[in-house]
């Protein structure tokens, strides 16, 4: 029984201890590391707040966001083949085939880009021959646009292939005459003079589902050639294209990244 007290004692000493004293210190912002190649340490409460977004209620654009077509005008584009502007009707623009493509005003180096478009309800064609378009990144590098629901066809030419080049993961194609949503994180391709220092890649959404993650482009989409990088600007168009079917669009909105 006499060991029992100095038992006991053990026990309770630690909650005799003032609790400031017991708690290891920890580190502040002043004494945290810096992260790499950077001028902020880890939690630096100085380092600058990230700007405030809205997100949209339902297909509404985030409030940052640059609205490229809303239903009611084409100010944002004009034709890039010189020829007559889309129709719009029921809220959508709609391709006029071989009126030529049209490309937005602005122009865009890394961008998020949200669209919907839907191919044609009734079915005339198969293989590349149904809802064939494409929305082309920097006016060069193209997401493909194609009724692929129920259409067999060379599958980097079916819907979301960065075309020529990666079919997509998966086919997530609804039937024809639904809308359908894109949306595109493009990064841009770096040139130093001559030299390709990083090619453009893509990550890819398709009806909310991932199609393309960090893809990259092999170089400019063309058909039926190998792709090349041309050195060029570090921003440029987003192109829809004309292929002579009457695919509709809406909801286009574009952030800078």
């Amino acid at each position: 029984m006499k060991h029992v007290p100095l038992l006991l004692a053990a026990v309770l000493l630690p909650s005799l201890v003032p609790l400031a004293a017991r708690q290891e210190k920890r580190a502040g912002p002043e004494d945290a590391p810096f992260l790499p190649g950077s001028q902020w340490r880890v939690h630096d409460r100085t380092r600058p707040a990230p700007p405030v977004v809205v997100p949209g209620v339902g297909a509404a654009p985030p409030s940052d966001a640059i609205v490229l077509f809303a239903g009611t005008s084409l100010e944002a584009w004009r034709n890039a083949d010189g020829g007559e502007p889309w129709d719009i009707a029921d809220g959508a623009m709609v391709v006029k085939p071989n009126a030529g493509s049209i490309e937005t005003v602005e122009h865009f180096g890394d961008v998020q880009l949200h669209l919907e478009w839907a191919a044609p309800a009734e079915v005339a064609g198969d293989g590349q021959g149904r809802g064939n378009s494409g929305v082309f990144l920097m006016g060069l590098y193209e997401v493909q646009i194609l009724d692929s629901y129920e259409n067999a066809t060379y599958p980097d030419g079916q819907a979301a292939a960065l075309y020529g080049m990666h079919p997509p993961l998966v086919n997530a194609c609804r039937p024809p005459g639904e809308w359908q949503s894109y949306d595109i994180f493009f990064r841009a391709p770096v040139f130093r003079g001559t030299e390709l220092v990083s090619p453009a890649a893509v990550t890819v959404l398709h009806n909310g589902v991932v199609v393309h993650h960090a893809a990259e482009f092999l170089g400019a989409s063309t058909h039926g050639k190998l792709p090349v990088y041309v050195p060029h600007a570090p921003a440029g168009p987003i192109l829809l294209q004309d292929h002579w079917y009457p695919v509709r669009f809406r909801n286009i909105w574009a952030r800078r990244l």
